[in-house]
């Protein structure tokens, strides 16, 4: 069953019906300013923090979901009759219905009683604000009175607190109202210096700053009181639940239509500019009233979502294929890009099943999310990789998760998850196959943010190297910590009291638990480590870190390899984990794939058989689930992984994060039939038929799929905000369809499917668009290029001389 349809020629997704099986949701904002928008309307808005400068509330969990938005009510005032344009609050049987989502903004649409309206959401470029454009439109034969009534409930600022300290919160709110523009300032008397606005681009009848004066007594918003009354009542919110609401009056002729804005926004002083006057307690609203009066004039607004529009075209022009499969383009060219861009400005911080407050930016998301986004923003991708490694400790271990508006290390969470140092070497190696910009490594970074204790970025690198060869256990593989990649393998934690993180508490010393993948990753990162010394003229140096590649490549196969596919892991007692051994957990996805895709067991066959016990014990029609068989029980010596119940999330949940791992180890073995096999399992654009299964956005990648084990196999979670989006984009663009970035220049080496008769793509690489076109002669992988007419041994395209602006590639599959 099918809920809308894409429209890829205008980027967007339409939702046709609003009772989608759970919010589909989208991304308003893409520099400072950010919001989440569903597909009714509900969500809410931030400043760089979701946490810490949360400027509307939203209700997570609630019954029923996504409450709390930007509503709009419309009321005939002849009859006494309303309604909510977006369907939600109301739940009105609206006459047609649609939302659009699209890149940066959304549009909600729907007729009603002959009353058409349509709202525009976005946040212009460059702003620190959204702007809601409606229009109605009247398609009665008569005229029509309507009001029009617009709603925002202000969080205090910092989400955690506003949840929870209601004995001081419902005395604080403040707000003041000048010239129709609602300003809500709580706490802004004291230690902070920002606020924030909302204001209509029209006269107003009157407005409502608190919630109970808008709702009424025991009301919700499905039925505010101040709506059915038909007027507001121009109050002034002291303390409990500041609000912002606009009464406007609209007459409207038959066929005749109106446009009304409305502007939320937040705004900052310098802290000696505060108070106008400077000895009073009014906000100082200079700066607030210019941004407001421009774009409360519609030719301002119009031209700022242009703006948007032209910044996204731009941006996804960057990269586009033409392939006889239409999912593969639709990913690639649209859909999988953008939510790339959402990884980079939200890491896992805030989405629906993301509250944005327990989480802040992650060390190793962010750098795993490098490789989605790199190309299309190198600027802010350099200043996100000097960020990461300022949050690294001295040791080379990273926190694990670090605050954007602060931009330090999480202490709640810490670190010791010992994968993570070498993510920053991948996210590293990715920006410089990218930009060629060398200079990065020579930049000076703090640890743990601590002035005076920078060292160049390179030496950051070296030190992560260096984590892991003063971390091995028994085996000679590296000590896991308190998880790996998978934060819910947690060898060292032994918890046995509900309430513990499994993530943070740790009952053993940690000096036998070892991880097989951190082996896999080491060896990957190791490569990448010395490929970049080499570059730097340090060849003795790469020859060391090559060697500890090739010792830690050994230790793998006689300790990492259980006969037909990787070990996952040793746990506290020495004990296999992933083995046939095993009576439960024999094989886990992570080895198969990360060990293959790092080059492990090419030559002597061990990735090809490791991929095949892939195929036969854990692929799955969902996609490929993380190991089999599914825990049935708590093991206390495993951790959160045995907590969950049988086919979801880490338990033997298809967990869609690593299945590219698995693509991209098929293509290393030459198989591109069952790379995109795989790809296209867990595409959300080929699932699209079965969204009532899937349930999730068919335009964008899930974090996970329940797994055969569970009851809802098939049904997706997580949704946006999830390393699948990078490393799907990763997989399908550098390893099947082969457009891969290097030191030297762009690699040209696709791994397609057999029925494949070729493709076309374009790619912006180092200043310089690449028009590539490939064509099958023969079932092979083997690569024959030409560049701008002439041949090219091997698969590498040499960089042009400067100022090239165009290079065109012609390669032949034999």
């Amino acid at each position: 069953m099918k809920y809308g349809y894409f429209d890829d020629q205008k980027r967007e997704y339409v939702i046709t019906q609003p009772d989608t099986p759970l919010p589909w949701i989208n991304y308003l904002g893409c520099q400072a300013y950010f919001g989440i928008i569903s597909n009714t309307a509900g969500g809410y808005s931030f400043y760089r923090d979701a946490r810490l400068r949360r400027i509307t509330r939203y209700r997570y969990n609630n019954a029923p979901y996504d409450v709390g938005g930007r509503y709009i009510y419309l009321r005939d005032d002849s009859s006494g009759e309303f309604w909510s344009p977006s369907w939600q609050p109301t739940q009105n049987k609206l006459e047609e219905y649609t939302c659009r989502h699209g890149m940066g903004y959304t549009t909600i649409a729907s007729k009603y009683s002959g009353i058409e309206a349509s709202t525009r959401y976005f946040v212009p470029l460059d702003e620190n604000l959204e702007i809601w454009q409606l229009s109605v439109t009247n398609h009665r034969p008569q005229a029509a009175e309507l009001s029009v009534f617009s709603i925002v409930e202000f969080c205090l600022w910092d989400a955690q607190d506003d949840s929870t300290n209601f004995q001081r919160n419902f005395s604080i709110g403040q707000v003041e109202i000048e010239d129709g523009v609602i300003y809500h300032k709580t706490e802004y008397r004291e230690r902070r210096d920002h606020f924030a606005f909302f204001a209509c681009s029209e006269k107003i009848a009157g407005y409502d700053t608190q919630r109970e004066a808008f709702l009424g007594p025991y009301r919700g918003w499905d039925n505010p009181a101040a709506v059915e009354r038909g007027h507001l009542s121009n109050s002034v919110a002291h303390g409990w639940a500041p609000v912002g609401s606009h009464h406007v009056k609209l007459s409207l002729k038959p066929g005749e239509s109106r446009q009304i804005l409305f502007v939320l926004g937040y705004q900052e002083n310098p802290r000696e500019q505060k108070f106008d006057p400077p000895d009073s307690q009014i906000i100082n609203k200079q700066a607030a009233k210019a941004v407001i009066a421009k774009y409360r004039v519609a030719a301002n607004a119009c031209g700022a979502f242009e703006k948007l529009r032209v910044y996204w075209n731009e941006l996804l022009g960057l990269c586009q294929v033409d392939t006889p499969d239409v999912h593969t383009n639709r990913m690639v060219n649209i859909w999988n890009a953008y939510q790339c861009m959402a990884t980079f400005n939200m890491s896992r911080s805030a989405s629906f099943y993301e509250s944005g407050i327990g989480r802040g930016l992650g060390f190793r998301d962010s750098n795993q999310d490098l490789l989605g986004f790199v190309h299309m923003v190198p600027g802010r991708a350099r200043e996100r990789i000097l960020d990461l490694a300022a949050t690294q400790l001295p040791t080379g271990g990273a926190y694990h998760q670090y605050q954007p508006l602060t931009k330090r290390g999480n202490d709640d969470v810490g670190s010791g998850f010992n994968d993570d140092p070498h993510w920053l070497i991948i996210g590293v190696g990715a920006y410089l196959k990218e930009t060629g910009d060398w200079s990065i490594l020579d930049e000076p970074v703090p640890y743990d943010n601590e002035m005076g204790s920078e060292t160049p970025l390179y030496e950051h690198l070296q030190r992560s190297f260096r984590y892991t060869l003063e971390r091995v256990g028994p085996h000679g593989l590296p000590l896991i910590g308190r998880a790996d990649w998978n934060d819910c393998l947690n060898l060292n934690c032994f918890s046995d009291s509900p309430g513990q993180s499994f993530q943070t508490t740790t009952n053993k010393d940690g000096k036998v638990a070892e991880s097989v993948f951190i082996a896999g990753l080491f060896v990957l990162a190791g490569r990448e480590l010395a490929d970049i010394a080499k570059h730097r003229g340090l060849c003795s140096e790469a020859c060391s870190y090559l060697a500890e590649v090739t010792k830690m490549d050994s230790t793998i196969r006689k300790h990492g390899w259980d006969g037909e596919w990787f070990l996952r892991a040793y746990d506290d007692f020495s004990r296999k984990i992933g083995s046939k051994e095993n009576a439960e957990g024999k094989i886990f996805i992570e080895t198969q794939g990360f060990c293959t895709l790092a080059g492990i067991g090419l030559e002597d066959g061990l990735a090809v058989r490791a991929l095949e016990s892939t195929r036969k014990m854990l692929a799955t029609e969902h996609g490929i689930v993380l190991q089999q068989p599914a825990y049935s029980k708590y093991y206390l010596e495993y951790g959160e992984i045995s907590s969950y119940p049988p086919g979801y999330k880490e338990n033997a949940g298809i967990f869609c994060h690593n299945n590219p791992w698995v693509i991209i180890g098929e293509t290393r073995v030459g198989n591109g039939d069952a790379a995109h096999d795989y790809y296209t399992r867990i595409n959300p654009s080929a699932r699209e038929e079965i969204s009532d299964v899937h349930r999730c956005e068919p335009y964008v990648y899930a974090q996970m799929i329940a797994g055969r084990d569970a009851p809802t196999y098939g049904e997706a979670k997580n949704s946006w905000l999830t390393g699948t989006a990078a490393w799907n984009y990763y997989a399908i663009t550098q390893w099947i369809l082969g457009i891969r970035t290097s030191y030297e220049g762009l690699v040209i080496a696709p791994v397609i499917p057999k029925s494949w008769r070729g493709f076309k793509a374009c790619r912006k690489f180092r200043g310089v668009m690449y028009e590539i076109e490939v064509e099958r002669a023969g079932e092979g992988n083997k690569v024959c290029l030409e560049v701008n007419g002439a041949p090219v041994q091997g698969n590498l395209v040499p960089l042009p001389p400067t100022g090239t602006k165009s290079v065109a590639i012609k390669a032949t599959l034999h």
